[in-house]
């Protein structure tokens, strides 16, 4: 499966452009703020439906204009076969409109990942620099769209949360808090149990990428959930476990008005291999070091589509090897050229800080948003 086409309206400052993209990548060339990171998030919108910088859908919408669409044409490398995902926002009602071949899903959930696309992006030194919700929002994208029944899951607990917090907040009785109980702990327990599973299947790809990047030492990337699940194998397990420790934190929270345990407390601990405890790559690494463990997270995101997916990924590439210092943007180029990818979509200021597959790639410009071939 490749993208084919990209057909764009009135996204951020990219105006209204029908791209045909050339099956390997292209390499897109231009000065900064020229819109270069706009045409990747405009891409990678067809994989989540969202920004992959946080961005609110509104603010996607092209100053002067109501309305954004995006639609990708996506081709079968064996068959030919097609389709067309499209996501569109209109301003004024707040409302996002997704299909694909013209028919809206029943669940967003249900169209999540089909252009199966890994973004990488300086950016992403905040998975590692930044607060726990920054590792949990990379587990849950992730798993979104690797994992069968994560996403359902994810949204049932969310909204199960939202009612016990504000039980609590209002200061109802025990009664009432403990009936959202049952539902809580079902979600939240399969919530942590792909989470716990996903990071012990691919930890040991996380400390081998680190290494190799590195040139040195490796790195270890381990789960935390804020419920002890020692001696917890299954899901019922730690449904139970969730349970136990929810009854043991009621005082706790009647006192603080939220709910102080489950999947919304979890985190992602990135730590060195140079002695017996581990360096928390958070509090003590250094820029290169937090930058590697980025990258490493996002190569471990390509291999999970490799193989969950069974498909060779959509690399985006940000003017990623511009935070780099020269021995480690050498090993990066040369374990991405190694890996199996598909379609490489990455953006530079100069032709000539065109690294991968830089013999290959077509060059197209890009000025004021406006991209030509």
């Amino acid at each position: 499966m490749r993208l084919n086409g990209l057909a764009i309206r009135h996204f951020r400052n990219l105006g209204s452009q029908d791209l045909e993209l050339p099956s390997e990548g292209v390499a897109l060339i231009g000065d900064n703020a020229q819109g270069k990171s706009n045409f990747l998030e405009a891409i990678y919108y067809l994989e989540t439906f969202r920004s992959f910088r946080g961005a609110r859908d509104e603010q996607l919408v092209a100053f002067h204009e109501g309305v954004f669409r995006v639609a990708g044409t996506l081709q079968e490398r064996d068959t030919g076969r097609s389709m067309e995902v499209a996501a569109a926002f209109e301003k004024k009602g707040k409302r996002k409109k997704v299909s694909v071949d013209g028919a809206e899903p029943d669940r967003m959930g249900d169209v999540l990942g089909r252009l199966a696309a890994v973004i990488f992006s300086p950016a992403d030194v905040e998975l590692v620099s930044g607060g726990p919700r920054e590792r949990r929002r990379f587990l849950d994208i992730v798993l979104s769209l690797s994992e069968p029944g994560y996403l359902t899951a994810l949204q049932d607990y969310r909204k199960i949360l939202v009612r016990r917090n504000a039980s609590l907040k209002d200061g109802q009785p025990s009664s009432v808090v403990v009936a959202w109980d049952s539902g809580l702990v079902g979600s939240g327990a399969r919530v942590m149990r792909a989470r716990r599973d996903w990071i012990e299947q691919r930890c040991g790809a996380f400390r081998d990428y680190y290494q190799e990047v590195s040139g040195g030492i490796g790195a270890q990337m381990r789960y935390r959930p804020s419920v002890t699940l020692a001696d917890a194998v299954c899901k019922e397990d730690i449904a139970l476990a969730f349970r136990d420790i929810l009854a043991a934190s009621g005082e706790r929270e009647r006192r603080m008005g939220t709910t102080v345990v489950g999947p919304h407390r979890d985190d992602l601990l990135l730590r060195l291999e140079d002695d017996a405890d581990g360096l928390d790559l958070r509090a003590y690494g250094s820029g290169g070091q937090r930058r590697t463990a980025a990258l490493a997270l996002r190569l471990v995101e390509a291999r999970t589509i490799r193989e969950t997916r069974e498909r060779a990924p959509l690399i985006l590439l940000d003017d990623v090897f511009a935070e780099l210092d020269g021995g480690r943007g050498e090993r990066v180029l040369a374990l991405m050229e190694k890996e199996e990818m598909g379609q490489v979509v990455l953006t530079s200021p100069k032709e000539s800080d065109v690294k991968i597959r830089k013999d290959s790639l077509p060059r197209w410009r890009i000025e004021a948003g406006r991209i030509t071939a």
